[in-house]
């Protein structure tokens, strides 16, 4: 005859029958389940088989009922709050604040400055890997700068924008038959591959790197392309546009 466990008297089995059918949690439900089922009497292997609990788990849920009480059931990491975080929330918004500006050395913000910072906030030694989470916790992502002349005007760009458009119109008008095609040249790129790496900035926003080549002008060309002559260089377009390009 298989050995039962036996089950010290901390509830009756009513109780333990109530508890069982009123637990909301699953795995506190199991629990109660388990030890209402063995207190009845049932084999271990009888209760294993109904529940899904190997035999040696439960031997240590009893060991725990019957040392603890009712309070050794259920899912105790309900209950645990965890680690203490490293840098507590006004810490934190210290370091938020700090972020929105340049590290303390002047230059860019990665996660071994971060650490640096928190080693300094809290007196003992801080993991650069700690500033690496940091940065991701609030947002901050890696992006590649976009190059941007320093001397670029974001109105003036966007009047040519505007003033392009007409001339692609005109040249469309004056050619119906052909495909009208717009090249442009940023000329400060030509032979230039400035060496950028990735910075930490805000989830969404685009890192601007400013470059400077000596030059600030751009130049553009229109192709026409027909059935009959194939693409050709419009030498008056570029007539049409050059006053919409200077600048660029």
């Amino acid at each position: 005859m298989p050995k039962r466990i036996s089950i010290s008297p901390h509830l009756s089995l009513d109780e333990l029958e109530t508890r069982y059918r009123q637990a909301k949690a699953p795995i506190e439900r199991s629990h109660y389940q388990i030890i209402w089922l063995l207190a009845q009497g049932r084999p271990t292997q009888e209760v294993a088989a109904v529940t899904g609990y190997s035999r040696n788990w439960i031997y240590e849920l009893v060991w725990g009922y019957n040392r603890i009480g009712p309070e050794s059931l259920g899912d105790g990491r309900h209950q645990n709050p965890g680690a203490e975080p490293l840098l507590t929330d006004v810490q934190q918004a210290l370091l938020w604040q700090a972020l929105q500006g340049p590290a303390p050395d002047g230059g860019l913000w990665n996660g071994r400055k971060v650490a640096d910072w928190s080693s300094e906030l809290l007196g003992r030694r801080v993991s650069p890997q700690r500033g690496w989470e940091y940065l991701r916790q609030m947002r901050f992502r890696l992006r590649t700068p976009r190059p941007e002349h320093q001397e670029a005007d974001p109105v003036e760009q966007e009047v040519w924008k505007k003033k392009l458009v007409s001339v692609v119109k005109q040249v469309q008008s004056a050619h119906p038959d052909a495909d009208v095609e717009v090249w442009t040249m940023d000329e400060h790129r030509l032979g230039l591959k400035p060496v950028l790496r990735d910075v930490w900035v805000p989830q969404g926003e685009q890192p601007i790197a400013n470059v400077y080549s000596g030059v600030s002008s751009g130049y553009g060309s229109m192709v026409l392309s027909t059935p009959n002559q194939g693409r050709r260089t419009g030498g008056f377009c570029l007539k049409l546009i050059s006053s919409c390009l200077i600048g660029y």
